[in-house]
């Protein structure tokens, strides 16, 4: 697997385990969401500012965005699309 495929690997894995979206991740590390989708993609050249911020907000050290996945690993998922449903905690009292 090449760098950039690995690091973006790497970061869909480590963002979906936070249930961060792209939008939220790139909100805290203070870059562009599609930015992050193209890393997580393998299309784009990260600067290592970049990885320590995105590290940093992940909780992780920058090395893990460099961990080789098991041979026949499948690609991370995806996050569920849409907003997450409302539990009781968050509905407005019946009333």
């Amino acid at each position: 697997m090449r760098a950039r495929a690995l690091v973006g690997w790497n970061l869909r894995r480590l963002r979906v385990e936070k249930s961060l979206s792209q939008e939220a991740l790139g909100l805290l590390a203070e870059c562009e969401p599609s930015y992050i989708g193209r890393i997580e993609r393998g299309r784009e050249n990260s600067t290592v500012e970049t990885l320590e911020a995105l590290a940093e907000v992940l909780g992780v050290h920058i090395s893990a965005f460099f961990v080789i996945p098991k041979p026949g690993s499948e690609r991370p998922a995806t996050l569920r699309r849409g907003r997450k449903p409302k539990t009781a905690a968050t509905r407005p009292e019946e009333g």
